[in-house]
């Protein structure tokens, strides 16, 4: 098994949501470890947060599961049932299709990191709960609920 130099992994700065739905989020960084490794099935990133910022829009997914793993820091999860706060070893999972719209927010005072998986279905659309946005895993576009594009 091939080690991975997490440090020659790409940055990626941001959610990439059109505006004005990337500020809050615009901060967070990912570097992609499953495509560094040639993973197909699932993508594992590892995330940071800085203080005040979001890992996303809270959303959910139709055909894809996700888990979340916090390494530093103390995040918030916000989930339909309110919020849980996360510290180092503790972790989440959300099932696909359930329609419960998550995100984690850094309500702290410093970056917080975290490993984000997924599994990688073509045909997983990710509804966002609170504003009008959704995508899909086939082109990546950002459209609005009713199909058209921003």
């Amino acid at each position: 098994m091939p080690k991975i130099d997490v440090s020659r992994i790409p940055v990626r700065v941001g959610a990439g949501y059109p505006d004005p739905f990337n500020a809050p989020c615009a901060e967070r960084t990912r570097r992609k470890l499953g495509d560094a490794g040639g993973l197909r099935d699932f993508g594992v990133n590892v995330m940071t947060l800085p203080p005040g910022k979001w890992s996303s829009q809270r959303h959910w997914h139709s055909h894809e599961d996700e888990f979340v793993y916090v390494l530093e820091g103390e995040l918030t999860l916000v989930e339909d049932e309110g919020r849980t706060v996360l510290l180092p070893g503790d972790c989440a999972a959300f099932a696909k299709g359930t329609g419960n719209g998550h995100h984690l927010m850094n309500l702290g005072s410093r970056i917080a990191v975290y490993l984000e998986v997924g599994s990688r279905q073509p045909d997983d659309i990710a509804t966002c709960s609170d504003v009008d946005l959704i995508s899909n895993n086939r082109d990546g576009k950002f459209l609005h609920k009713d199909g058209r594009p921003y």
